[in-house]
């Protein structure tokens, strides 16, 4: 009897009530095509490192998400991303963060946890070593969309765009990965939880997956990700039960935002406290389910 698979994805929270039909119907397709990218790697016996990497390289290229192509522009008028990966079967890890040419920063991310000794690179640095792994670099104007440009001279300082995945190969394998370009008017230089290992990022076979998005600072301080985690392995709680009680903590920091979990079991959990989540999952048991509210 093959083993089980399931993989879940996400491509921000935060408040979505300006929403049209339409915009629901295209962020939609989106989260999608990034589940379809992933789900057919599970289902040919590809790996969830494959299977995370692909779901997030769709969703960095698809302009809607604030990631990649898509990325929001700081205080300066420019694009700084950030983006990890991990693999929970030997818990390597590696990531990226305040780069501006890098097109697929979660590849990057990869290339250091896989070809380097190091965890997390950052900026000029970045950049050249994903230049010396064969990674594509594009000129800033890639990144730039009209409508990210007006919502910086807008004002608009808030932006819950990450975008994440969660898988289970049927080796039993977790991983996780993140990608963001942060929140519109950031300062230069400014990184949050996406590239942080334990914040936005965590995977271990010996508990869950966890790719978070929200208010950056309030996962760092919370260490979040890893929180879902330690309380499965140190409290015996279920995914549920963990994925619930560490989003929960986020009052203690006045934080908002949700996040994308899964277990060995292929146990889904995606539990948000903002106005919505645009988040899409296929479950062990073949159910699909994509939604952004409630």
């Amino acid at each position: 009897m093959a083993k089980r698979i399931a993989i879940a994805v996400h491509g921000g929270a935060g408040v979505m009530r300006r929403l049209t039909r339409t915009q629901q119907s295209m962020y939609c397709s989106g989260l999608e095509r990034a589940l379809d990218a992933g789900y057919a790697i599970l289902a040919s016996g590809g790996t969830s490192l494959d299977a995370v990497s692909a779901a997030v390289v769709a969703l960095e290229d698809d302009s809607r998400f604030n990631a990649g192509r898509g990325a929001v522009y700081t205080a300066a008028g420019t694009h700084e991303l950030d983006a990890s990966i991990m693999d929970g079967a030997k818990l390597r890890a590696g990531a990226v963060a305040a780069v501006s040419r890098i097109r697929n920063p979660v590849l990057a991310a990869r290339a250091v946890m896989e070809k380097s000794p190091h965890v997390l690179l950052v900026g000029k640095g970045a950049e050249s070593f994903a230049r010396q792994h064969g990674l594509a670099l594009v000129l800033a104007r890639y990144f730039h969309t009209e409508a990210r440009l007006a919502a910086l001279n807008k004002g608009l300082k808030r932006h819950h765009g990450t975008v994440g995945a969660v898988a289970l190969d049927r080796g039993g394998n977790l991983a996780a990965a993140t990608s963001t370009g942060g929140y519109t008017g950031k300062l230069p230089g400014r990184v949050g939880d996406s590239p942080l290992i334990g914040a936005g990022t965590y995977a271990d076979n010996a508990s869950c997956a966890v790719s978070g998005t929200g208010w950056g600072e309030a996962f760092m301080r919370l260490a979040l990700a890893h929180e879902v985690s330690a309380r499965m392995r140190h409290r015996s709680e279920s995914l549920a039960q963990a994925s619930n009680a560490a989003l929960k903590s986020l009052t203690r920091v006045n934080g908002d935002g949700g996040l994308i979990a899964l277990d060995r079991k292929g146990n889904i959990a995606m539990p948000f406290n903002s106005e919505g989540m645009l988040r899409a999952c296929v479950r062990a048991d073949g159910r699909r389910i994509v939604k952004i509210y409630r």
